[in-house]
């Protein structure tokens, strides 16, 4: 008797499409068995799946007559209705046949299919790395951008747009081994603010000045962090918005592209586009990264628009505030939609906080049981991200307390002990004569 076996090949299939896998045999002899497994962990186990057992069926009674011979095509077919990421993987069909000479004898052969199962991403998000951030003036700022997208396999093509235009980048190295979390601000060069250089210096680094070259040139385009220098500064600056350190070319963009499994089968990608940050030209700038995947139909993408901070929305509760109050003062908004995350810091005008310190960072400030001596004091509160900044003020008007006589609080706010504990038995026998 003689038996072949095969399985027909399969497309990688999507995750919720219902799959048939069939094996066609070809044989002489008797049926006996057909088992179908599903192997896992690399091959050490196979869970069986389907079985077939032709002493219990009469599906195969026309055969009966297995002296003659006779060539006979069968297919076995195994469905899955809603295929999930975990039936991803390789599949087995085992087929058994009686031997014509006898029927103490089986004849087994098998075939093999590996069902490739893709899953679409789930989500897809636009984050600023190292934010909040400072804005800086006089001073070059790289900026990333990070695209994150979850839930996908295999890891999907991850592109940036900047304006609904493709963005041409270079793409950057992998980070060298044990530098920990590694950023491109560490690597790229920054073109030096000619207002604070003295001519002088200037004319010595157009001519070379008989200084040895770099060991290393970093990627051109990106601000880099220099050494320890002694620079001497002019005591006057020319004042402008912003220096000449600000390109008026093209930037020159940075990509890297990265994926990490994940326990679930699925890839996390992890895509970054980082550049020297001029906020004349980037203020207001629509990126957008992009995800191609051959489970979807239509990229995916999610955008994001640049922009400095305008016009903070401040609150104060109370909204009047009394001697002893505890006031806070909170930032509930702007005037416009922020990207990236600003960073907030109050400061007192011409004097230091309640608390002694002489800033606060965070978008609320707390000032714990308020005396008289700050009626009239004035608070700034400095929005800043690396495209821009603003500053807002408010002042804080304290009315006078009727369960607090003028004069018995102290620089916190709170009763002096002699005076309180008067006003207190005062008070108690006053309650104490209008009940009797």
């Amino acid at each position: 008797a003689y038996l072949t076996v095969s399985i027909e090949p399969l497309p990688p299939v999507v995750v919720g499409d219902a799959v048939t896998l069939k094996c066609n045999f070809k044989t002489d002899g008797k049926m006996r068995e057909i088992v179908w497994y599903r192997v896992t962990d690399g091959g050490t186990i196979k869970q069986k799946i389907f079985t077939f057992d032709a002493m219990f069926s009469t599906n195969f009674s026309h055969m009966e007559n297995y002296r003659k011979r006779e060539d006979l095509v069968y297919q076995s077919t195994v469905r899955l209705p809603e295929v999930r990421i975990s039936d991803n993987g390789p599949y087995e069909c085992h087929v058994g046949i009686y031997d014509r000479a006898t029927r103490e004898k089986v004849v087994l052969a098998s075939g093999n299919i590996f069902l490739n199962v893709m899953a679409p991403p789930t989500s897809i998000s636009v984050l600023a790395a190292d934010t909040p951030a400072p804005f800086s003036r006089y001073q070059a700022q790289n900026f990333t951008l990070v695209c994150v997208v979850s839930g996908g396999k295999p890891a999907p093509l991850v592109y940036f747009k900047r304006d609904g235009e493709p963005i041409e980048a270079t793409p950057l190295p992998e980070p060298p081994a044990g530098t920990g979390n590694w950023a491109p601000r560490n690597l790229l060069h920054r073109d030096l603010d000619d207002t604070k250089v003295p001519k002088s210096l200037a004319a010595e680094g157009e001519v070379g000045g008989g200084q040895p070259p770099a060991t290393a040139d970093p990627p051109r385009g990106l601000a880099a962090e220099r050494g320890t220098v002694t620079e001497t500064i002019p005591e006057t600056v020319v004042s402008r918005e912003f220096p000449r350190w600000v390109h008026v070319t093209e930037p020159i963009y940075y990509f890297r592209h990265t994926h990490a499994p994940v326990s679930d089968g699925t890839v996390e990608a992890r895509a970054t586009l980082t550049w020297t940050l001029n906020p004349q030209i980037d203020n207001e700038a629509l990126f957008s990264c992009e995800v191609k995947h051959p489970a979807l139909s239509m990229p995916m993408q999610s955008e994001v628009t640049l922009v400095a901070p305008k016009g903070p929305k401040i609150t104060m509760t109370p909204t009047r505030a009394r001697v002893g109050d505890t006031v806070r003062i909170l930032v509930q908004g702007f005037q416009n939609e922020v990207f990236p995350e600003p960073l907030f810091t109050w400061t007192r005008v011409g004097s230091r906080l309640l608390d002694g310190s002489a800033e606060h960072d965070g978008k609320e400030l707390v000032l714990e049981r308020v005396p008289a001596e700050l009626n009239g004091s004035m608070y700034r509160c400095t929005a800043q991200n690396p495209l821009g900044s603003t500053d807002t003020h408010t002042r804080l008007i304290v009315f006078e307390n009727p369960n607090i006589p003028r004069g018995t609080e102290d620089s916190n706010g709170s009763l002096t002990g002699h005076r309180g504990f008067r006003l207190v038995l005062a008070l108690t026998l006053t309650v104490i004569l209008e009940l009797t």
